[in-house]
């Protein structure tokens, strides 16, 4: 059975090695130019939720046929639902200047409003942009209605011949976006 065992042992570290590097991309960070007054002074983000492929390291993009498939050997740098959450959470502190964490909320005092985002797409299209697409939801401490459950739909075009690294500035630019639309229909 050993005998059997290390030659496939063997092979497969063989075919691993054979593999070139992993590509891995950050997403930058992109200050918002909008400044949104809102309503509250603090803002609690919940952990966004993504579809299953993009909460996957591979970085997915769709193809003309409509398939969602990874790119060959791309990878995101950092957790995507994490790196989401993150990014939503510091575009919104940027155009808003309230204070803004995403959960758990690290602060003694409870937050004033809590967002909820749940996305339904989040990759690069046929088309050449980075499409996110979903719902969130503002949940007040007031008690005075102010509740929302909203639909949003993102496209920002990504630069053509860029690459990777321009799919990320997209995403970061449609992230930036969405803090800018929160604010203004969410969180006013």
């Amino acid at each position: 059975m050993m005998n059997r065992i290390l030659p496939a042992m063997a092979l497969m570290s063989g075919l691993a090695a054979c593999g070139g590097p992993e590509l891995r991309y950050a997403v930058p960070q992109v200050v918002p130019t909008e400044k949104v007054a809102i309503a509250f002074g603090s803002v609690e983000l919940r952990e966004i939720t993504l579809p299953t492929y993009a909460a996957l390291e591979e970085i997915y993009v769709e193809t003309p046929e409509g398939v969602i498939t990874p790119a060959d050997d791309l990878l995101w740098a950092d957790d995507p639902v994490r790196a989401a959450t993150l990014e939503l959470a510091r575009a919104l502190r940027l155009s808003t200047g309230a204070r803004v964490a995403s959960e758990p909320w690290p602060f003694d005092d409870f937050a004033e409003a809590r967002v909820e985002v749940r996305v339904e797409e989040f990759l690069a299209d046929a088309q050449g942009r980075f499409r996110v697409a979903g719902q969130y939801f503002v949940a007040t401490r007031d008690a005075l209605g102010r509740d929302r459950a909203e639909t949003f739909e993102i496209a920002v075009p990504i630069a053509q011949g860029s690459g990777a690294s321009g799919l990320a500035a997209a995403r970061a630019a449609a992230m930036t976006e969405l803090a800018g639309i929160i604010a203004r229909t969410g969180l006013r």
